[in-house]
């Protein structure tokens, strides 16, 4: 998975585009290690604003419970880069924005900041929808910073995608 290119990335957003015009629905996105890449391959598409409603970029721990309504509690006991961080980013973006789908984004892209219980490249993404609860997975990616986040890009995609679908 480590050469993924650009033309994949757009060939996803395309279909995410499909998807989301056919049913009339608005996707928002929340990212933190990622810093707005998922919303920038999104509205690198022409006419996306017809199913991308907003992007949010919440890359400290301040903006995730500003932005975002994280509970600091959340933050304090679990860390930024966890399954319960991840979930109440994506169900935040939801109550803070008008989109039916939301995906969220948290990791470590390194190169340092990780530990032996997460080390550089973990990264959860989580997707939730309107009335359907949330979905989430850790995935641990590999290589260098630019690498660790492209990954994480297209896997939040290939996310939205199947959510989309189901």
């Amino acid at each position: 998975m480590q050469n993924i290119s650009d033309a994949s990335l757009h060939q996803l957003v395309e279909e995410i585009a499909q998807l989301l015009v056919k049913q009339q629905k608005q996707l928002v996105t929340a990212e933190s290690c990622t810093g707005g890449w998922v919303a920038k391959c999104c509205t690198h598409l022409a006419g996306s604003s017809a199913w991308f409603e907003r992007g949010f970029v919440t890359y400290s721990n301040e903006a995730k419970i500003d932005e975002l309504g994280v509970a600091p509690a959340t933050l304090d006991k679990n860390g930024a880069v966890s399954l319960s961080v991840v979930e109440e980013m994506a169900l935040g973006a939801l109550a803070h924005s008008n989109a039916d789908i939301s995906v969220a984004i948290t990791g470590i892209a390194g190169p340092e900041g990780g530990t032996t219980e997460k080390p550089v490249g973990t990264v959860w993404i989580g997707w939730a929808m309107q009335n359907a609860g949330v979905h989430s997975i850790c995935f641990q990616f590999a290589g260098d910073r630019n690498t660790i986040r492209k990954q994480a890009v297209f896997e939040a995609l290939t996310g939205i995608v199947k959510n989309a679908r189901d």
